[in-house]
């Protein structure tokens, strides 16, 4: 601080002149707080379209992309089956999928999220209904898997 002192009084009994406003910004904290953000976005953004529990089976099947308005059911391992993170009572399932609107033009995406230590029947069962509600365009959801099964 005394140093900054000096240097002022110096100049400023000396000819008069004043300070100038320095001219430069530092982005580069800035840029570094950014990129931070970018990661903590990228990493939870997937974690963001499901919020079911489901224990999700394997497979080695490539990605598809996802679509802006997709439905997604979810049935956990109980047998408990999920609209949009909504649970459903039984036999409610059929007519919440009539008013999802499956059957106009080329439908609406569904994605089903099936735990692996489900019935091979209560998965057919719920795709049946999906079927019968006009709804053909569903995707199986799994984990990636690196070795064949």
């Amino acid at each position: 601080m005394a140093m900054g002192l000096a240097g002022s009084g110096r100049r400023a009994r000396g000819r008069g002149s004043r300070r100038t406003p320095m001219a430069e910004i530092n982005v580069t904290p800035f840029v570094d707080v950014m990129l931070v953000l970018l990661i903590i976005f990228m990493v939870t953004a997937p974690m963001l379209t499901a919020g079911v529990p489901v224990d999700l089976p394997d497979s080695r099947a490539n990605a598809l992309p996802q679509e802006q308005q997709e439905i997604t059911v979810s049935i956990t391992g109980d047998g408990m089956i999920y609209l949009d993170d909504v649970g459903l009572a039984p036999g409610e399932l059929p007519e919440r999928l009539a008013n999802a609107g499956c059957d106009v033009g080329e439908g609406r995406q569904i994605t089903l999220r099936a735990d692996r230590t489900l019935d091979y029947g209560r998965v057919m069962g719920v795709m049946g209904e999906l079927n019968r509600a006009g709804c053909n365009r569903i995707s199986l959801v799994t984990h990636g898997s690196v070795s064949a099964p």
